[in-house]
């Protein structure tokens, strides 16, 4: 691989497809054991474009993303890179090509610094002796020149997850990257880091990096993108100008359903008071008061930062309030620990589910277990007739795609992650479900299978809080939807009483 320095890139490797597309698949298939996981993909990738690939879990966007960078041989079919036949046979042969790629899970040296990881592999030496200094100060120009924020001396661990998604993307920028593929690169990312982000992409764009950019999140998709392309079930299904097809249609394409099955939502008679908050003040919200009824969505919509995620931690006791107080079904309560909220029966499905929600080294039935296991527990040791029969149960009725109770969550899909999380609860019993960003990084067809389980809960008697930074999200399904601004609520309105545009001029507070 080239060296390069202060973000340069080394000049194009020529080929005889100088005029056509950048890269090529020609009938590209994967098959595993059992499994047909690419079929026949033909698609073109132009010099100098950003192109979308959309599609449900499973529908075949990682194998691509696999075969793309080496890490998987494909079964038949051809690559043509720049004009010629290729056989990508490793991940050093497409690095070499220039073909890079930044996964939603950063996959750098926490214990490092953000130059030292920038660099890596590519270290400033003198005389076998490491120019720590000089490669801080490289990499401190390079992201400044990005426009990102961060720091080149820190310490890669103590940056959030968003900037750390960031890193990588600048390590990619700076490895000489003809062809950049970003898989769900906004999961954890705020609106600030996201727009830097976007910044970043529209001027590799320029400098004419071919961009492949992979999410669910369709309005970024629709932001960016010049062409789509929708996989299904391992197949093409088709690719358009992004001009000509709209959000109705994608969702089509990759699920056969329309954008009304998409937000499922049932009328659910209210019940009895379950929560009440009068004035509540704590870290990062001031005054808020809400009440959420049995049957009812309450949702709570903001910018990144408007206290919306710090209100629900502290009526979780995650975070103590400050002044104010909380009825519980209608009697005072304080709030002072998680474990008391719990034993109240009130649940949190946490914003960032692999770092809050989820023991990723450990099975999916221990998961789903965690929150019941002193009932399951007889005398002095489990019960594991009961805890395997629990666990099984979850599986089938939330329909998780697991080899066994005993697979490893963190080798699950995002979205059947997010069904863990919330299984565990339901295990629990909770009665109030707090919701933040619970479709964060999951397909169609699973955001589908989550407004049918909160439907579901509302059928049971449950209340919902939902968090969502996405305003259709909440605009649709809540019953009930505040507005917060600055730490405030500022405004509140029934199912669909004020239009999207209401809302957003009501966050943005202009």
């Amino acid at each position: 691989m080239p060296a390069t320095d202060h973000g340069d890139r080394p000049a194009p490797q020529g080929g005889s497809g100088a005029s056509g597309p950048l890269l090529e698949l020609r009938g590209l298939d994967k098959r595993f054991t059992g499994t047909h996981a690419l079929k026949s993909v033909s698609l073109a990738f132009e010099r100098g474009e950003i192109h979308a690939i959309v599609g449900e879990n499973g529908a075949g966007k990682s194998t691509l993303i696999k075969l793309l960078t080496g890490v998987h041989l494909r079964s038949a079919g051809e690559i043509i890179w720049d004009g010629r036949r290729v056989p990508m046979t490793g991940p050093q042969e497409a690095l070499a090509l220039g073909i890079n790629a930044v996964h939603q899970e950063v996959v750098l040296c926490p214990h490092l610094t953000v130059a030292a990881n920038l660099f890596l592999g590519n270290e400033h030496a003198r005389f076998g002796l490491l120019r720590g200094r000089r490669m801080v100060r490289d990499a401190q120009h390079t992201l400044d020149s990005l426009g990102f924020r961060i720091r080149a001396d820190a310490v890669l661990s103590t940056l959030t997850i968003g900037q750390q998604q960031l890193v990588a993307t600048a390590r990619a920028a700076l490895r000489g990257t003809r062809f950049l593929i970003f898989d769900e690169p906004t999961a954890y990312l705020t609106r600030q880091e996201a727009a830097q982000l976007f910044a970043l992409i529209r001027r590799l764009k320029g400098d004419g990096i071919t961009i492949v950019y992979i999410s669910h999140r369709l309005e970024e998709v629709f932001e960016l993108a010049d062409r789509v392309s929708i996989l299904r079930d391992g197949a093409l299904i088709s690719t358009h100008r992004i001009d000509e097809i709209d959000e109705q249609g994608l969702i089509r394409g990759m699920s056969n359903r329309s954008i009304e099955q998409i937000y499922y939502r049932e009328t659910v008679p209210r019940g009895a008071r379950l929560l009440e908050t009068r004035g509540l003040t704590g870290q990062g919200f001031a005054d808020v008061s809400l009440t959420v009824d049995r049957g009812e969505i309450v949702g709570l919509y903001g910018l990144i930062g408007a206290g919306r995620s710090e209100f629900v931690q502290s009526v979780f006791g995650r975070h103590h309030a400050t002044a104010g107080s909380v009825l519980w079904q209608e009697k005072p309560v304080t709030i002072r620990s998680e474990k008391q909220a719990i034993a109240l029966g009130i649940a949190l499905v946490p914003e960032s589910r692999r770092d809050q929600g989820l023991c990723l080294n450990l099975g999916v039935g221990l998961n789903l277990n965690l929150a019941i296991y002193g009932r399951l527990t007889r005398g002095l040791t489990i019960s594991r007739g009961a805890e395997a029969a629990e666990a099984d149960r979850q599986i089938r009725d939330l329909r998780i795609v697991t080899l066994s109770r005993n697979t490893l969550v963190a080798s699950l899909s995002g979205g059947n992650q997010q069904k863990i999380v919330v299984g565990k609860w339901l295990n629990h019993g909770a009665e109030l479900f707090i919701f933040d960003e619970p479709t964060v990084g999951v397909d169609v067809g699973t955001k589908l299978e989550i407004y049918r389980l909160i439907a579901r809960l509302l059928r049971d008697g449950a209340g919902i809080i939902l968090i969502s930074s996405y305003l259709p999200e909440v605009y649709e399904l809540a019953d009930t939807l505040h507005v917060f601004r600055r730490g405030r609520l500022v405004a509140s309105h029934g199912h669909r009483q004020a239009s999207v545009e209401t809302i957003l001029t009501e966050a943005i507070g202009v």
